[in-house]
């Protein structure tokens, strides 16, 4: 039986509504115990862009409320601001107490600037909140916290970077999000090392500042205007949006230069990196508890103000993102309808419209709605996604070939899982096919009126027996218009091909057309590096296939049916591009498949350099001074 949202919503797999009766998906909810309050200002804080006052506190009482509004189901609390701090200690010990006496609440976390984190502060959480989950904002090294300011305009490192040895000193384990602007692009392994040698670093969360839609400074209430909001209007004076501000480009760059970096540093043996972590589960099969990687989205995060606003998640515009009053929101059921009445939600889901027919949807999970917004979708409506696919297509290369961290700039090979895709028993398969002698098994070889051949002579996608070179039926196995390919990369390169296909139209049957394919068995990654860079290289010699045919070189995972375990594979094909239909597809098949098997033969997998180019030096970025 389907639930309500899944009939309504075809994208309810990447973005969940809330379901009222569900007892067992934990919601979230960001507690603002001051409001936009903060004792320093930062020129690209979006919370102070709300300009709403401050300085009203949070209740014990509306954290009741909150429980009472969740009951039954788990709720993670995020203390949060502004800066929470500003509560004051007596004001954040009775929240810790409120939330330590209501049983659903499973995990409380406090996201702070540390500017005030002191001993006394650290021996509350501890007599109170043993658990307090910290999150440090600290964007890398001095240079990259040149936004991190004070109202005098200076930076506010110094006093983080103590906090942060302090916290070491008192054994206490802390995740760190560390805003990616200009002032640390081109340095990713420089940060990366610089937030790793802080003891008490145990998380990284690099997360992209995309305010192209900046254009003007927030409101000052004061008569004097402090020196932070000069600078917030001087890096707004410039043309292309604020100083601070990236493109989706050079935060995917960033991030692929970072989580090279953490796997051959080894970093990775003791600090989460994200959103690198969260790309890896997805690429693994695996969920994710990052909402930008995750179904629980929107509906499933929620901001309470100390004025009792209440509504979704605080990094989506606000007002629009309110739902109502705390105190008015009399169940989940009326929140649910609220949600399904909102104006803001709704566009949000239909920004993710073009996700459900994603080839990247089961990896990129969606992302983020609050930052496809800051992005300015009308300036540049495919820039999210693209910077999305370039992280997973460059990850998945890291994940096949760690040893060989340049693949991550090939942009030739995409991330294009098939499935199914399994074999029954894949390292028996390499076995025999490198050892000659071996015993070879009778195969079952049909073909069907359409030239397919499998075990059963039947068109579509069917079982066909693992046949090697040295079987004496391997040439009878594979069809002759794949052929030339099969021979150009198991004669001529050496390599172990699983698969092949050599196209077929399916005319007058209910089935989809099926282009040219072959897939690769690297026998290790060094072997997969070569392959993948030779693949490059051959696919980038074949000037234009005729018949506005494209050339894809995809990588894979081929499950092995014995052992549950996946081996990396690449899968090189031929596809119809946007110009074409399958009939014109087929009509130049013949001659695109030659011309792909000649560049092939001229090509050899030698060194893991691919045609792509390397990633030019980043520019040094402007010096920001009070």
């Amino acid at each position: 039986m389907h639930r309500t949202t899944e009939q309504h919503h075809p994208i309810d797999r990447l973005y969940r509504s809330l379901q009222p009766e569900d007892t067992s998906t934990a919601v979230s909810v960001i507690v603002k115990l001051r409001g936009e309050t903060c004792d320093i200002d930062c020129p690209h804080c979006y919370e102070k862009r709300k300009e709403v006052p401050g300085g009203a506190r949070i209740s014990p009482d509306q954290i009741g409320q909150l429980a009472r509004l969740f009951r039954h189901r788990p709720l993670a609390v995020e203390l949060h601001g502004g800066e929470p701090l500003t509560a004051g200690r007596e004001a954040i010990a009775e929240i810790l107490r409120e939330l330590a006496a209501q049983p659903q609440v499973v995990r409380v976390s406090m996201q702070t600037n540390g500017v005030q984190l002191d001993g006394q502060w650290l021996d509350l959480f501890d007599e109170l909140c043993p658990d307090l989950q910290i999150g440090v904002s600290f964007d890398g090294d001095a240079r990259g916290n040149a936004w991190r300011v004070g109202y005098d305009g200076e930076p506010v490192y110094p006093r983080v970077a103590a906090a942060l040895e302090l916290l070491a000193e008192r054994s206490r384990k802390v995740g760190v999000i560390a805003t990616v602007t200009p002032a640390v692009l081109g340095r990713a392994e420089q940060v990366l090392d610089h937030l790793a040698s802080f003891e008490a670093v145990n998380a990284v969360s690099f997360v992209p500042c995309f305010d192209s839609t900046i254009r003007r400074s927030t409101a000052v209430r004061a008569r004097r205007v402090p020196a932070s909001r000069l600078l917030q209007q001087a890096a707004l004076s410039g043309v292309g949006g604020p100083a601070w501000a990236i493109h989706p480009d050079e935060y995917a760059e960033f991030v692929l230069a970072v989580t090279a970096h953490w796997i051959s540093a080894g970093h990775f043996t003791r600090l989460k990196l994200e959103p690198t972590v969260s790309t890896i589960r997805r690429l693994r099969g695996l969920d994710s508890g990052f909402c930008h990687f995750s179904d629980l989205k929107c509906d499933h995060v929620f901001t309470l103000y100390p004025d009792s606003r209440f509504g979704s998640c605080d990094e989506l515009p606000w007002p629009q993102a309110r739902l109502a009053q705390l105190d008015e929101v009399t169940g989940q059921p009326e929140l649910a309808r609220l949600q399904q009445g909102s104006l803001l939600l709704n566009q949000g889901k239909a920004l993710m419209a073009k996700c459900t027919s994603c080839d990247y949807r089961s990896t990129c999970g969606g992302g983020c709605i609050a930052t496809r917004w800051r992005q300015d979708p009308a300036a540049d409506t495919d820039a999210y996604c693209d910077y999305r696919m370039r992280m997973v297509d460059g990850i998945a290369a890291l994940l096949a070939q760690p040893a060989h961290p340049d693949g991550v700039w090939c942009q030739t090979l995409r991330w294009q899982p098939r499935t199914p895709n399994s074999m029954r028993d894949v390292n028996a398969f390499i076995a025999r096919w490198d050892n000659p002698a071996a015993t070879r098994a009778e195969v079952r070889l049909h073909a069907s009126e359409h030239g397919n051949i499998n075990t059963v002579g039947l068109p579509g996608v069917h079982e066909a027996d693992d046949l090697d070179p040295a079987h004496p039926k391997w040439r009878e196995a594979i069809e002759p218009r794949i052929w030339p390919l099969v021979d150009a990369l198991t004669t001529g390169w050496g390599l172990i091909t699983y698969d092949s296909c050599q196209g077929h139209q399916y005319g007058g049957l209910d089935l989809a057309p099926a282009a040219l394919r072959v897939g690769l068995l690297p026998r290790d990654r060094a072997e997969y590096a070569r392959t993948a860079a030779a693949l490059c290289r051959a696919a980038g010699t074949v000037s234009v296939p005729p018949g506005g045919i494209e050339i894809r070189v995809a990588r894979s995972e081929l499950t092995c049916e014995t052992t549950g375990t996946s081996a990396p594979v690449l899968d090189l094909s031929l596809h119809p591009d946007h110009r074409q239909d399958w009939d014109a597809y087929f009509a130049h098949l013949d001659t695109a498949a030659r011309a792909l098997a000649a560049a092939l033969t001229a090509e050899q997998p030698a060194g893991t350099t691919c045609a792509c180019p390397l990633p030019a030096p980043a520019a040094a970025s402007t010096a920001v001074t009070g």
